[in-house]
């Protein structure tokens, strides 16, 4: 009992630490979108409360980048297009991180928080490529001809994701330390109470 309680608790926090990171980073900017930092507390979240935790942090973070107005450019093209793309990319993102911990954190901490790190912000790139790909292609092909390429491929790998991708996969690997620290506490803290 204690445990799901604690477990409710660091997810209501990591929740808010979630929606500030994101509403205050959306002004952080390398190329045309911010840069996410709120993937580390997504992968703490889904390492100490679950998959479900995880799932529900990336789903905060989607609303919170359709709040910020990060997304603006996309949803003035296709609104339901765009609510599905963010929404599905952030929860997907903090799913597939949960799980990837899960299956390998009982061989090594450190490598399943690794793992975990790389795959959040592959899924959160991948399913926004998806995205523009199904709801978004002929503004894209449009962005990319303006931008001077006719390859529009290209274009959504350099112009769109690059830059943020490899910042996002950089933060998250510098971070895999201090986040297994977090883990460690908050899995005592966890043991401690339940007994």
């Amino acid at each position: 009992m204690k445990s799901n309680t604690l477990k409710i608790a660091v997810t209501g926090v990591l929740t808010a630490i979630v929606l500030v990171l994101q509403l205050t980073g959306a002004a952080i900017r390398f190329g045309t979108f911010s840069i996410t930092l709120t993937l580390a507390p997504i992968i703490v979240g889904a390492a100490l409360g679950g998959i479900g935790s995880g799932a529900w942090l990336g789903l905060v973070f989607g609303a919170a980048v359709l709040i910020s107005g990060d997304a603006a450019p996309f949803l003035a093209v296709n609104p339901v297009g765009t609510v599905v793309t963010v929404l599905l990319k952030g929860a997907l993102a903090g799913l597939a991180a949960g799980a990837v911990y899960k299956l390998i954190e009982k061989k090594n901490e450190l490598v399943a928080t690794i793992c975990a790190g790389i795959t959040a912000p592959v899924v959160n790139t991948g399913v926004f490529l998806l995205g523009c790909l199904v709801f978004f292609m002929p503004t894209v092909n449009e962005w990319a001809k303006a931008a001077g390429t006719e390859n529009v491929g290209k274009y959504m790998i350099v112009g769109l994701v690059g830059i943020n991708f490899l910042i996002e996969l950089g933060i998250n690997l510098v971070l895999s330390s201090v986040i297994v620290k977090l883990i460690r506490l908050g899995k005592k803290q966890l043991s401690r109470n339940e007994q």
